[in-house]
């Protein structure tokens, strides 16, 4: 494949990466997926502090971590409805592998913990780039739970540590929401 093929296809990948909403089994497994999860380690990340922790949620720990997003919604409202705590549970089971992404937050006079967090976020998007090219797909979700205490402290996420978001990983079912194609003079202009 010449450079310019190759440049070509990947530009094309990045101009139609889409969210996956619904997933299922398989995600990907052994060395493909630490493949994959490691391009987010090649996200921009000021002074190289590395402030991206990741935790695998997989198999049965995903009920669990149902159990921890229902706790944590009733916790939060008391007067919650079975149906949303039921709907709670069931949100890890929306794909077979959940990934927690976590920013460290590490101090440091230069680089502020909102840089930090950028650089967690870049990471997410790596990945969903390096699914979708591997024949995989993912969505990325924040909302309630991800600045939830509680869910912070299940997870054993530090008080100075931040919940980036979750992102669902598995194989697309049915087509992606297609996304407009966009034109570059509604988004950039020259200063």
């Amino acid at each position: 494949m010449s450079e310019m093929s190759l440049s070509s296809d990947v530009l094309e990948l990045l101009h139609t990466r889409v969210s996956y909403p619904r997933l299922e089994s398989p995600a990907p497994e052994g060395a493909l997926l630490k493949r994959i999860l490691m391009t987010a380690m090649r996200a921009p990340d000021h002074k190289v502090l590395r402030p991206a922790r990741y935790l695998l949620v997989e198999g049965e720990r995903r009920e669990e971590l149902g159990e921890i997003f229902a706790h944590a919604a009733q916790r939060s409202d008391p007067s919650a409805s079975d149906a949303k705590l039921e709907k709670c549970r069931a949100m890890p089971l929306r794909a077979p592998l959940v990934l927690v992404a976590i920013s460290k937050n590490i101090e440091h006079p230069k680089v502020p913990v909102f840089e930090q967090e950028q650089s967690v976020a870049s990471g997410l998007a790596h990945i969903l780039i390096a699914l979708q090219a591997c024949g995989f797909g993912g969505i990325w979700r924040t909302g309630d739970m991800a600045v939830n205490p509680h869910v912070k402290q299940a997870l054993r996420i530090e008080e100075h540590e931040s919940l980036v978001g979750f992102l669902y990983i598995g194989t697309p079912v049915g087509d992606a929401k297609r996304i407009p194609t966009l034109q570059f003079d509604d988004h950039f202009y020259y200063w």
